[in-house]
């Protein structure tokens, strides 16, 4: 099959625009709670320590389990595998509104760091089993763009 087969850009056309959504929501997740911090002050126990340490547990639960998950994705399939990071983050976004103390804030944010560990470098893989090296670099750029 040709490097340049509509097979390809039929492909494309189906798989990036969800893949691009699904960044989106990845963004979207892992910045909420800047957002919600405006009017998070008003809890007694927050404050700005309590959300930089926040902030920092997310990326440590996102640099521990990253590798990891990308090791199940790899043995267990893209599709099942990146799925179940988007549920998981889901549930635990949505528990993170049930907080009320440091410590689940603590929990919550490394759970939801590793929940969303392996999900870019994930897809990123995903892509090589869809796309040949001649398309990679266009298909990634097209999916990061979100």
């Amino acid at each position: 099959m040709s490097s340049h087969s509509p097979v390809y850009r039929k492909v494309a056309f189906r798989l990036i625009p969800v893949l691009f959504s699904c960044y989106i929501l990845a963004y979207i997740d892992r910045v909420n709670v800047g957002f919600a911090k405006l009017a998070m002050h008003e809890i007694p126990w927050f404050s700005d320590a309590v959300f930089a340490t926040g902030a920092g547990i997310f990326f440590l639960g996102y640099f521990l389990f990253e590798v990891p998950g990308n090791l199940i994705l790899h043995r267990t399939g893209a599709r099942l595998w990146i799925s179940r990071i988007m549920i998981s983050w889901g549930i635990i976004s949505t528990l993170m509104a049930f907080s009320h103390s440091v410590i689940s804030f603590y929990i919550f944010r490394f759970l939801l760091g590793v929940a969303e560990a392996g999900f870019f470098p994930g897809i990123i893989l995903y892509l090589t089993y869809w796309f040949p090296r001649e398309h990679r670099a266009h298909m990634t750029a097209m999916f990061m763009t979100a």
